[in-house]
C-alpha cells in the first residue's frame, strides 16, 4: 500500500513543460504530402529527422527525405532513399526509422512496396552521420525490422526491433519483436501472444532493472502493452492500458527515471483519420499509471499523428509528428 501511494504521488506531481523550439520541416516543391517521421541524435548536438514524402501515401514517387539541425538551423529536405528497383520499376517508400548504434553507425530502416501488407524491408547505413549513405540492403525474407518506432540496443550489443505484420485481408494485425546481432548479420523473431487484440507498431521502453515494456496501437480504441523480464527473450500476453487511442501510431521514451508517451487520446471515428486531431504528451513513473502533461495539438479536425520522440543528453525531449500531411512538425521540450 505504501508503494502504491508513493507511485500515485509521483504520478500526480506537477510538472512544468517548456517549449524550447518548434518549427515545420517541409518543401512543397519536392513533395505534396508527407508522413511517418523519425528523429535521431547525432554528435555535436545535431539532430536528423526523416519521413516519407511524395504525391500521396502509396504513390510510386514517394521517397524517404531527411533534414538535419545544426546550431539551431535546419537544412532543406534531402532525398535519402527511393523505391526504384533493379529493373527500373518504382514503388512507394514507407515508414523510415533512424537509429544510431553504439559503434557509431547511423541506420536508416524503411519499407518499399505497394502497401503495408506487401512491403519489403530495406536499410542503409552511414559512417559519416548521414552525409552519405550505403547502397540499399534488404533484410532477410520474412523480416521487417522496425515498423514505425526506434529499436533498442541491449547490453550485449544485440538490437531489438519493435515490429508487426498486417494480413492481406487486413483482418489480422499482430506485433512481434525481431532481434539482430550488432552487425545486422544474424536475425531471429520473438513471438508475442496478442490475445484478441488487433495491434501494430509497438514502441519499446527500458526500465532500470532491465525490464522492457511494449506499447502499441490497436483496433480496440486503446493502447496495449506487453512486458519482458528477460531483456526481450519472452513477453507477457498483451493487455490493455488506461490510455485511449483511435488506432493511431504513438511513440515512447525514457528520461530521468520517467516514461514519456506521445499519442492521440481520442477514440476512432467513422473515417480512419478521425480522432487524430488531438495530440498529447503523457508521463509515467511505472509504465502503468499515466498522466497527460502537455498538448501539442487540440484541433476540431485534421490529422496530427504518427509521433516520434527521443531524449537528449541535455535532458530535453525532441518530438516530431505529421502536421495534416502537409509537413512534419518538430518540437523541443524541457520537463521540470
Amino acid at each position: 500500500m505504501i508503494l502504491l501511494a508513493l507511485i500515485a504521488c509521483l504520478n500526480t506531481k506537477a510538472q512544468q513543460v517548456t517549449v524550447v523550439a518548434e518549427t515545420y520541416l517541409s518543401d512543397s516543391t519536392a513533395f505534396k504530402a508527407c508522413h511517418a517521421s523519425t528523429v535521431v541524435r547525432l554528435p555535436d548536438n545535431e539532430l536528423m529527422v526523416a519521413w516519407f514524402g511524395g504525391k500521396h501515401e502509396g504513390s510510386p514517387d514517394v521517397s524517404i527525405w531527411t533534414a538535419t539541425r545544426k546550431e539551431e538551423s535546419w537544412s532543406r529536405p534531402k532525398k535519402a532513399a527511393d523505391g526504384i528497383g533493379a529493373d527500373g520499376t518504382r514503388q512507394a517508400c514507407w515508414n523510415p526509422v533512424l537509429f544510431k548504434a553504439k559503434d557509431g553507425r547511423l541506420y536508416l530502416h524503411y519499407k518499399v512496396g505497394p502497401n503495408p501488407r506487401e512491403w519489403k524491408a530495406w536499410y542503409k547505413w552511414s559512417a559519416d552521420n548521414g552525409k552519405s549513405w550505403s547502397t540499399a540492403i534488404s533484410l532477410p525474407d520474412k523480416y521487417l525490422g522496425p515498423i514505425k518506432n526506434k529499436p533498442v540496443q541491449l547490453r550485449n550489443g544485440s538490437i531489438l526491433y519493435p515490429s508487426s505484420t498486417e494480413s492481406l485481408d487486413e483482418k489480422q494485425w499482430l506485433i512481434h519483436l525481431e532481434k539482430s546481432d550488432a552487425q545486422l548479420k544474424h536475425w531471429k523473431q520473438v513471438a508475442i501472444d496478442c490475445d484478441t487484440f488487433q495491434t501494430i507498431q509497438p514502441s519499446i521502453l527500458v526500465y532500470p532493472d532491465h525490464r522492457l515494456q511494449l506499447l502499441a496501437r490497436s483496433k480496440q480504441n486503446v493502447i496495449v502493452q506487453s512486458w519482458s523480464d528477460d531483456e526481450g527473450k519472452s513477453w507477457s500476453k498483451l493487455s490493455a492500458t488506461q490510455l485511449p487511442n483511435p488506432n493511431s501510431g504513438s511513440d515512447a521514451v525514457n528520461l530521468n527515471g520517467a516514461q514519456y508517451l506521445v499519442y492521440n487520446p481520442l477514440k476512432a471515428g467513422k473515417n480512419w483519420w478521425e480522432g487524430r486531431s488531438v495530440l498529447k504528451l503523457a508521463v509515467s513513473r511505472d509504465g502503468i499509471h499515466w498522466r497527460d502533461i502537455y498538448t501539442f495539438e487540440n484541433q476540431e479536425k485534421g490529422e496530427y499523428s504518427y509521433p516520434a520522440i527521443i531524449a537528449g543528453n541535455n535532458g530535453h525531449l525532441y518530438v516530431t509528428y505529421t502536421a495534416d500531411r502537409k509537413s512534419i512538425k518538430f518540437v523541443e521540450l524541457t520537463i521540470k
